[in-house]
């Protein structure tokens, strides 16, 4: 098991060089000078110089590289010259340092994933750690009513099969993978935040958390959660719905389904003790992938809603090119769908170890 885990977290690291170079180069190709973007109004030709020698924009993009890796791994490499662009310095991350050869130092450190252009040289990371868990409440949320309502839409149709209750489900799950996410967040910001507010109460837009009348604090809105859950939850509700359906209807031709209505058990009863279970496998694996790309695909639900996570960030990153923002949320979005698959990948391995060998 520990060398399925080692291949695992081998081929994760692979994918995430790969992810990382890609980023690199597709945003080191695109016109426009990086040191311009971040200064904007304000750039004169001494403050470029200064910023290009800070940044190391001024290295051939070979050598920018090297250094935008080196940012980013855990184990690396700085330099004790405080000309270079590699020197330690204090305050921009936590940093033990392992050992020094000439001008080298050579320390384990958090990944640092460079300052943003337009917030006052903010830490990329610190703007990814104040938006990330918003994102995360809102896929968790979206994805636990998936997973309720879709098993439970799922066993209705079985129950009804072939009926006109089957037949609407199933008329309602293909029309609900079909709708983009960004549309429907339209029509229910309008319907039930702007025609139906006086009913239903709640907002348009608006994010996790309020700040109160009198500007002293902040204070938690769930009410904000529930449009944007509901939205992004839409796709992999109709998915796991007919999941459902179809992995219990396989189930219920098994022989030992056979045998249990021979002795007289109910349609509940079987139901309950024997085929839930066994049917719920194809729904899991489903709900694992779609949660991890959850947190990708909730950009345009979370800018629509006015939702303040990752997803708004990166939009409103693009729309200012602060292209660390860009890159280092994605990094992490990719990190986090490894993570995910590789965790997932490890219960299948535990569970059957014909997937391991």
């Amino acid at each position: 098991m520990a060398g399925y885990v080692l291949q695992k977290l081998g081929y994760a690291l692979l994918t995430l060089f790969g992810v990382v170079t890609v980023i690199f180069l597709l945003f080191t190709i695109l016109p426009g000078d990086p040191a311009r973007m971040m200064l904007g109004q304000n750039e004169n030709a001494e403050q470029i110089a200064v910023v290009k020698k800070k940044y190391g924009f001024d290295k051939p993009v070979g050598l920018q590289y090297l250094y935008y890796i080196n940012d980013l791994s855990p184990l690396s490499f700085h330099s004790t010259n405080t000309k270079d662009y590699t020197y330690l310095s204090e305050g921009k991350y936590q940093a033990a340092k392992l050992f020094t050869v000439a001008e080298t130092t050579v320390v384990l450190k958090t990944p640092y994933l460079r300052e943003s252009f337009q917030k006052n040289g903010k830490k990329v990371s610190d703007v990814i750690a104040e938006t990330l868990p918003n994102t995360f409440v809102l896929a968790v949320s979206a994805i636990a009513i998936a997973m309720l309502l879709g098993v439970f839409l799922g066993i209705i149709s079985v129950v009804f099969k072939d009926g006109w209750i089957d037949k609407t489900i199933q008329l309602i799950s293909t029309f609900g993978m079909s709708v983009p996410s960004f549309f429907s967040a339209i029509i229910f910001a309008w319907i039930f935040g702007f025609l139906l507010h006086e009913y239903t109460n709640l907002n348009m837009t608006g994010s996790l958390y309020a700040v109160d009348d009198f500007g002293e604090g902040t204070y938690i809105q769930w009410k904000n959660l529930i449009l944007p859950a509901i939205v992004l939850g839409i796709r992999p509700l109709a998915v796991v719905s007919q999941l459902m359906r179809n992995s219990l209807l396989e189930v219920l031709n098994q022989d030992y389904i056979r045998t249990a209505k021979a002795k007289g058990l109910s349609f509940y009863i079987i139901i309950k003790r024997h085929a839930l279970k066994n049917s719920l496998n194809p729904v899991v694996t489903a709900i694992s992938g779609w949660f991890a790309s959850m947190l990708a695909g909730a950009v345009f639900v979370e800018y629509i809603f006015g939702w303040n996570g990752l997803g708004k960030e990166i939009v409103d990153a693009l729309n200012t090119l602060d292209l660390p923002v860009i890159m280092g949320a994605v990094i992490v979005i990719a990190t986090l769908f490894i993570l995910i698959n590789i965790f997932v990948d490890v219960i299948y391995g535990w569970l059957d170890p014909k997937i391991r060998t």
